[in-house]
């Protein structure tokens, strides 16, 4: 089955859309990648994105129109994605929408939003989309994060030693071949969060860590940052812009007086490796696969790469799974599996009391029409 896997991360500075060729042979996943296009959005939309997310506020109209507005972004990015990467014979579209949302109180999510209404997609493409993937697991008690741990999980199984999966996204998580699996804190959230200040919107990340590489880590700044209690919590747990938004440096900052934007910068990008690193340790990894955006900054991966010295650190694209397109994919995967009934999630890794079937399905032009249920799960992941 051709599925196209959309995606925009915490970071929502693009729509990535990877399609890949599924199958199930025997109790193997068989993905097939075929390429990833992506689109930023346009200014516009981006803007209205930033200023309804903390620490800005909304209303319900606002809520509507970015709805609508991302869904049909979202629906361009699949038209393109079936022309120029399936020659217009996808079978089904896997859209995980823009986060907005994760309501998360004390150790436990209630609820979570994500944008981008299916139905643009489906009208747009003829196609039917799986959308609203995390919902489901949070009712059955889990996080509903980190969603990809599943393929992690399943690409993992059999590397020598104790490999753990990394995504340097807006947030970064972890997991590792036991199901374990969580949200260590910001990835690239406030590092991106302070360029964009800092420049008066100008940047919207620092470009290949040159901010970072300028400055100097300020200790007294790092150790107010590292008194958030989040990085306490025991696994499972998620977090999100909710919680790591301008406002939260800003009060960091409050204490520590005046200080240059390089060496802000710095601190948050060391905040990044230290948060990952404690927690690649506490799992007993013997190898890091990162993937996510925040493996394009070299600051940031050296930095990591100091922290965790006998650890191997290498990116996803070195094992055939391409950084940039991996959570697309997963979303791709993760789609697929509901269009075959088959469970999306590792309990062990969100915390829900079962896996379970996920998300909502927005029938195509001709109609609903699923294939036949599959059987048994599969164990693990081959690439092709």
């Amino acid at each position: 089955m051709r599925v196209i896997g959309l995606m925009s991360g915490t970071s929502y500075d693009a729509i990535d859309a990877g399609a890949a060729d599924l199958s199930l042979v025997g109790d193997s996943l068989v993905l097939r990648p075929l390429g990833l296009v992506s689109e930023a959005y346009d200014e516009a939309l981006r803007e209205a994105l930033t200023a309804a997310l903390p620490p800005g506020t909304t209303s319900m109209a606002e809520v509507c129109r970015l709805d609508t507005r991302i869904g049909r972004a979202f629906a361009a990015v699949a038209v393109r994605a079936d022309r120029d990467l399936c020659g217009g014979r996808a079978e089904l579209i896997a859209s995980h929408g823009q986060t907005v949302h994760h309501w998360a109180e004390d150790g436990q999510v209630h609820g979570t939003l994500q944008l981008g209404q299916p139905a643009w997609i489906a009208e747009a493409t003829g196609l039917p989309v799986v959308a609203d993937f995390r919902p489901r697991d949070i009712a059955a008690g889990g996080q509903g994060a980190p969603l990809v741990s599943l393929v992690d999980v399943l690409w993992l199984r059999g590397r020598p030693g104790t490999p753990v999966a990394l995504n340097l996204g807006g947030i970064a998580n972890l997991t590792a071949p036991d199901g374990t699996a969580f949200d260590t804190g910001p990835g690239c959230a406030l590092i991106d969060a302070a360029a964009r200040g800092f420049s008066g919107g100008e940047l919207s990340y620092d470009v290949d860590g040159a901010l970072a590489g300028r400055g100097t880590v300020h200790e007294p700044l790092l150790d107010r940052l590292l008194e958030e209690p989040y990085y306490a919590l025991p696994a499972p747990k998620t977090t999100g812009k909710e919680l790591f938004h301008l406002g939260h440096l800003r009060d960091a900052l409050a204490g520590v007086g005046t200080l240059p934007a390089e060496d802000v910068v710095a601190t948050l990008t060391m905040l990044t490796a230290r948060t990952v690193a404690d927690a690649v340790r506490a799992l007993g990894a013997s190898e890091v696969i990162a993937s996510g955006g925040g493996t394009r900054n070299p600051v940031l991966m050296a930095m990591l790469g100091q922290r965790l010295p006998g650890v191997a650190l290498r990116t996803s694209d070195a094992l055939g799974l391409p950084s940039a397109a991996k959570e697309a994919y997963a979303f791709a995967v993760l789609g697929f599996l509901t269009a075959h009934g088959l469970p999306g999630t590792v309990p062990t890794a969100t915390g829900a009391r079962e896996a379970r079937v996920l998300g909502s399905i927005t029938p195509g032009r001709d109609g609903l029409r699923l294939p036949p249920p599959a059987g048994e799960r599969p164990v693990r992941l081959v690439l092709e």
